[in-house]
């Protein structure tokens, strides 16, 4: 059971107790009311809707604006109620109200619901409520709406943060139990696998001939595999408290582990310690960018060809650098293929970070390979 969930019955023992000590202080002073039969049905319209809430705001597909809704306008019509049913002198005076502390119930359950805005706007209607009530503004009613305010603002900032952290607690237990799963596999990859590779390659060298090229094959999927399994497990999403001004943001991905996926053994991702979190769409759009730059290896270096894949991050922007070994581009070659319309580096790189309110630079010298420079805010425009 949640810490939400818990709230929420921690809210129906509330009512009962608000309505039990409603029902006690209305049958102290029922002789005094104008109308007593009157009160005894608002007390009878009390205990049925807190019945029908311990009920319905069991099940949290009930807990939406309508009911809601109603409860406040509940609250509303037997705090008002007061005001005909009881002695006009001692609504003057400021008698204590028909429901009493039960009209801050509403206000509660809409704090657990929509949060400490939510919480708040029904405590300024009950609060407007008990004006009418009274029919003026006095230091009694001024007192219980700031308490109104003050209960529903610290509740549904309370259940906003818990909310929170059920969610990073939940991200936390999957992240170790991937990580957990992770080292399981690569114990038994390296007791097998990696072992048997290792043997196919050391001794295809030693017998040379066709067997020397298997066993080089078997030592490049060796690098592979290790590489795959020490890679950091997956997504890493953000988790903003409320009133950050974060609300809302797309979840965050870790680009090290994105670009990681394109370690091999003719391609080596260098990145940072510590996570590179980007928004989502900008993450995926950064690695798309790359994964076109080694296409553009393959292509024009050749499959023989190594690259080098180098990742910073600073202060205000991250920088991916892809690098080849391969023969490199003639001076004006990128210019000519886009007078020519040919738009596969245009569209597919530039485009891309160019919407992402980067840049791309690109250095080639022939015979020397070729390095582009990805430059992204951290954001991202796009």
């Amino acid at each position: 059971m949640g810490v939400e969930q818990s709230l929420w019955r921690a809210l129906t023992v509330f009512r009962v107790l608000a309505l039990s000590y409603a029902i006690v202080r209305f049958a102290q002073v029922a002789g005094d009311y104008r109308y007593p039969v009157g009160g005894w049905a608002i007390m009878a319209l009390l205990t049925v809707w807190t019945a029908a809430t311990a009920y319905g705001f069991r099940d949290p597909r009930l807990r939406e604006p309508p009911l809601l809704i109603i409860d406040v306008c509940v609250a509303v019509s037997c705090l008002l109620a007061t005001r005909w049913l009881d002695d006009p002198e001692r609504v003057a005076q400021g008698t204590m109200t028909l429901p009493t502390v039960w009209v801050s119930a509403p206000v509660l359950a809409c704090a657990l619901k929509g949060g400490w805005k939510t919480g708040s706007v029904a405590a300024l209607v009950i609060g407007a409520s008990s004006v009418v009530e009274r029919g003026a503004i006095t230091p009694d009613n001024q007192h219980n709406i700031v308490l109104l305010l003050l209960a529903g603002g610290a509740v549904g900032y309370v259940v906003e943060i818990a909310r929170v952290s059920e969610r990073a607690l939940a991200r936390a237990l999957q992240l170790e139990a991937a990580t957990r799963e992770r080292e399981r596999l690569a114990r038994d990859i390296h007791d097998g696998v990696l072992q048997v590779l290792a043997l196919v390659q050391r001794r295809g060298a030693e017998l040379g001939g066709e067997a020397a090229g298997l066993g080089k094959l078997a030592g490049e999927q060796e690098v592979a595999l290790r590489q795959l399994i020490s890679a950091t497990p997956a997504r890493v999403e953000s988790a903003d408290l409320p009133g950050s001004g974060t609300n809302g943001e797309p979840a965050r991905q870790d680009l090290r582990v994105l670009l990681g996926g394109f370690a091999g053994a003719r391609v080596t991702v260098s990145s940072p310690g510590t996570p590179v979190l980007l928004p989502t769409p900008t993450a995926r759009e950064v690695t798309a960018a790359v994964s076109a730059a080694l296409d553009n290896v393959r292509r024009h270096a050749g499959e023989g060809a190594n690259a080098w894949i180098l990742l910073e991050d600073e202060t205000d922007e991250i920088v991916v650098s892809v690098r080849d070994d391969g023969p490199g581009m003639a001076p004006g070659r990128l210019e000519a293929a886009r007078a020519q319309g040919r738009l596969g580096v245009a569209q597919s790189i530039e485009g891309r970070v160019r919407d992402l309110g980067g840049s791309v630079v690109w250095s080639s010298v022939t015979g020397e390979g070729t390095e582009l420079e990805l430059r992204v805010p951290r954001q991202g425009s796009g």
